[in-house]
């Protein structure tokens, strides 16, 4: 099951990707079930339930605006460092342990909006990540169990300003300026992909030219790890959002560094997830 939340001349939707063909229902129809966040608290059921109304659905025709998946995410759970080749270029030796840092709701957009750089910073660096998002509620789960937790997956582009990112030892702000955090196009349920999304590819791509470019086995830290690790210390809920790291090549390891600049095109393609677009567009502050 493939979702898609979006934006049809002003009023949100729901739709399921039926081969690239979107059908569903905008909120206001008399037969819309719910959120995507609701039915994922329904755990598997309430997904099948959403899926089997919205196929009853109408085609969704005209230009719409692809919105972030998921809205009211109670965690979203960034891990940095994931990569034993990204820590190398980014002069960190190897963590033992994740290395966990949070996004905010405020600063995500769907596929094919902009990513915003900052009037204050000319160091926007892109990321590209799979996305785990939680299934069920759990806590101290064992590593064998813990795919279980999994509903399933999504694509992140985690837009870090890097100026602000290292200004202290904590990394918030630095990973939360408005419009800096792509997410999308889909939820992809964990059934129509490889367990953990072990053999996918992960491609990051910037005007067109192959930027990052990595399997998801390459993870340090697996997504059964990441989820066994963390409920370890906090209770992981429905619509919880895992980050799970970006490969090398970022920007701001290169030399000379290669920041994304307004007029870019970022795009974040994994294998049987789909691909994330983003344009870089400059600050306007009204």
């Amino acid at each position: 099951m493939r979702f898609v939340r979006f934006l049809l001349n002003g009023e949100e939707g729901l739709a399921l990707d039926d081969k690239g063909e979107l059908v569903g229902f905008a909120a206001s129809d008399p037969r819309y079930t719910g959120s995507l966040d609701t039915a994922i608290a329904e755990g598997t059921d309430g997904l099948k339930r959403l899926a089997d109304a919205l196929s009853k659905g109408d085609r969704i025709e005209g230009e719409i605006q692809y919105l972030p998946p998921f809205a009211a995410s109670g965690k979203i759970i960034c891990v940095g460092l994931n990569y034993r080749a990204h820590s190398a270029e980014s002069g960190y030796e190897q963590p033992d342990y994740p290395t966990v840092f949070a996004r905010f709701t405020s600063s995500l957009i769907g596929h094919q909006s902009a990513i915003v750089r900052p009037d204050m910073s000319d160091t926007l660096d892109f990321e590209g990540e799979l996305v785990a998002v939680i299934g069920k509620a759990g806590f101290k789960i064992d590593k064998q169990d813990a795919l279980d937790y999994v509903a399933g997956y999504s694509i992140f582009n985690d837009g870090s300003v890097r100026e602000y990112q290292h200004l202290t030892p904590q990394w918030t702000v630095g990973k939360n300026f408005d419009a800096t955090g792509g997410f999308g196009p889909a939820f992809v349920t964990a059934d129509e992909l490889p367990k953990g999304c072990l053999g996918l590819t992960l491609e990051t791509r910037l005007n067109g030219n192959v930027v990052q470019h990595a399997r998801i086995d390459d993870m340090v830290f697996g997504v059964a790890d990441l989820v066994s690790i963390l409920s370890a210390s906090m209770t992981i809920e429905p619509g919880d959002l895992i980050v799970t790291g970006t490969p090398s090549g970022v920007g701001a390891s290169r030399k000379p560094p290669l920041y994304m600049r307004p007029g870019d095109v970022c795009e974040v393609e994994i294998e049987g997830i789909g691909t994330l677009v983003n344009p870089i567009a400059s600050e306007t502050v009204a």
